[in-house]
């Protein structure tokens, strides 16, 4: 019997806004584990060998996509990567027919990347294989969140009262929405900016502050989150040029000096430098993008192993 104490209360990791502060720690705290089995000469431990994980990846990926990979092999389960391209789904076949066939197959685990809001919910009540969301449309990331949660806390040791300052394209971001959820959980300060017309309406019933330029946004702030500009989720430019985005809302050298001593600087990737971010930031001595990514694979290790082999131990 699963006991909150050693694995999540539901056998789906959905998104954020579902879990509690209790569950969020339990994740951030069983990845510190799991970062350490990646610093090892042999990276690999059997917690969740003769286990089947599909990568059911609908949309293009790159990090997420090859650092849930590298976490399953890590765990020693056995995987199959499945992507849109090249199957039956450019024929017409249905998300849940190919689930449904994929399920056939046994799999104990589903990460699931989809271009349509709700995706691995409308699985997750289907099927009896726990579904893991990677990213569904303009929803939610969740894995993104707590990788980038796990980045702040060990950096600065802690969650509560921390400053973070989220600055992009907040209409169209789904780590954003998970960033949010997560951090107004464990009582951060969140402050969003970026162009009106990429700014929700009524975002701040989420607990957020908003700000309308830049620089009030990076002032006092631990945490610089800088977002990619969705051109391919816009239609349109809801700006009037991506040079005029970057003299108002790029996070440069000379606007970073205005940021107090020792600020991370984050980006969830890919980066568009030159536009929301410099290359001289982004490769600069704040930035933690690559430190990010490295914990990417702890962090979802540290998921696939509560929903997948916590329980099997107890």
């Amino acid at each position: 019997m699963r006991t909150q104490t050693s694995a999540l209360r539901s056998k789906d990791l959905l998104g954020i806004e579902p879990l509690s502060p209790e569950e969020i720690t339990l994740i951030l705290d069983t990845a510190e584990g799991f970062k350490e089995v990646s610093e090892r000469p042999v990276k690999k431990v059997p917690a969740l060998r003769g286990q089947l994980v599909i990568n059911l990846f609908m949309e293009a990926s790159t990090r997420t996509r090859v650092s849930f990979e590298i976490a399953e092999k890590r765990l020693s389960a056995d995987t199959l990567s499945f992507s849109a391209s090249g199957s039956a789904v450019e024929k017409g076949e249905t998300l849940i027919d190919t689930a449904q066939n994929l399920m056939a197959m046994a799999p104990d685990m589903i990460v699931i990347r989809h271009k349509h809001p709700g995706a691995p919910k409308m699985l997750a009540d289907r099927l009896p294989a726990s579904i893991i969301n990677a990213g569904d449309g303009a929803h939610e990331h969740p894995t993104q969140a707590l990788l980038d949660a796990f980045t702040i806390r060990e950096k600065l040791g802690r969650l509560q009262g921390v400053n973070v300052s989220i600055i992009g394209d907040i209409s169209h971001s789904r780590v954003v929405r998970s960033n949010i959820h997560l951090l107004t959980k464990m009582k951060a300060n969140v402050t969003l900016a970026g162009p009106p017309s990429l700014m929700p309406v009524q975002i701040e019933r989420m607990g957020v502050r908003v700000v309308n330029s830049l620089n009030e946004a990076i002032e006092g702030a631990d945490v610089i989150m800088m977002l990619r500009v969705q051109l391919e989720r816009q239609g349109k430019l809801s700006f009037p040029s991506l040079r005029e985005y970057y003299n108002t809302f790029g996070l440069t050298p000379e606007r970073l000096r205005r940021a107090k001593e020792g600020v991370m600087v984050m980006h969830p990737g890919p980066m568009n430098r030159g536009v929301e971010i410099a290359s001289d930031v982004a490769d600069g001595p704040y930035s933690v993008i690559l430190e990010q990514v490295t914990n990417g694979v702890a962090v979802r290790m540290a998921v696939l192993y509560l929903l997948g082999g916590a329980h099997m131990a107890e």
